[in-house]
């Protein structure tokens, strides 16, 4: 597509994106994904030959920051009630995911990046697994575009479902944990709906996020060119040993906050180049079929979830 901007244009739209992204507080992941596809398909990115190994880079560092909001002890009161829920429907997911994906015949890496967003914790899941599997920037794109569309329809609509249905604090809690794919999105969910509702599924919320590991390192594995070994990504390692300082370290606790919040810049950030990198030619090769295979596998794990705590219960 050719853009009709001049270069100052661009320039100056791309750096004043970034400013707003990084100095302001009012720029969602949503919005930040949305801003770099205004660049890429309207203004034009001036950087385009190097947007794509920054957002790489800059989007593995965020992870690892995220990895210093997770306190192991806070993961361990889950209990082995919530270890099971969490496995069985990551499992389910990836599962119904791989099968949804042959029949809409979605490209593999792309139902691999819904099916993970959808099974873990939305964006940060995609964020991880995506360098893993080398998934392309349009990819990245449309998986992210498909979650946080979704995660605002849940933010809505799951607190009045719980109150149609008179769900416990607790229930509710544990499907908006297992359901909702973004933290954000479960912490707005379940504030609204009350205090312990929060606090169960904020706790659940963050032992799913440590699926990531696990599920990078499948993903790594299913996704290896040849016969070429698995190496563990060094972003997920650190990820792991920020988690660990974070619990263990009182020095790092007290300045994990800011690191986390540094992170979730970061990923914002990532988003951003991300969007601006793809083109109307990339967008045309992919179909509206993804969004109605993520649609119907988070119908199909949010319903199932549901009947499953609500009928327990």
């Amino acid at each position: 597509m050719k853009h009709f901007s001049s270069p100052l244009l661009q320039k100056s739209t791309f750096i004043l994106f970034v400013l707003l992204i990084l100095l302001t507080s009012f720029v969602s992941s949503a919005v930040a994904l949305l801003l770099g596809l205004l660049v890429g398909l309207l203004v034009g990115n001036p950087f385009k030959n190097h947007t794509g190994k920054i957002s790489k880079y800059v989007l593995q560092a965020a992870v690892v920051g995220l990895g210093f909001g997770i306190n192991l002890y806070q993961v361990a009161e889950t209990g082995l009630s919530g270890i099971v829920y969490t496995f069985a429907s990551l499992a389910v997911t990836m599962l119904l995911g791989m099968l949804l994906g042959r029949l809409f015949y979605t490209s593999p890496k792309l139902t691999h990046l819904v099916s993970a967003g959808t099974a873990i914790c939305g964006g940060s899941a995609i964020a991880a697994v995506a360098p893993a599997i080398k998934a392309e920037p349009e990819e990245i794109s449309v998986s992210l575009g498909i979650v946080f569309i979704l995660n605002a329809v849940a933010l809505f609509v799951f607190p009045g479902v719980g109150k149609w249905l008179h769900l416990s604090q607790e229930q509710f809690g544990l499907w908006a944990a297992i359901a909702i794919h973004d933290t954000s999105s479960v912490v707005g969910s379940a504030s609204r709906y009350g205090d312990h509702a929060l606090q169960i599924a904020t706790t659940l919320k963050l032992t799913r996020a440590l699926w990531i590991v696990p599920m990078v390192l499948v993903s790594s594995l299913l996704y290896r060119e040849g016969k070429a070994k698995v190496i563990i990504p060094l972003f997920i390692v650190l990820f792991i040993l920020a988690s660990v300082a974070s619990t263990f370290i009182p020095a790092v606790t007290s300045f994990s906050p800011l690191i986390v919040l540094i992170a979730k810049k970061g990923l914002l950030l990532s988003l951003f180049l991300i969007g601006a990198n793809i083109s109307l030619n990339n967008l045309k090769t992919i179909s509206a079929k993804p969004f109605w295979q993520g649609l119907i596998l988070w119908l199909i794990v949010a319903s199932v979830s549901l009947a499953i705590i609500y009928f327990a219960g």
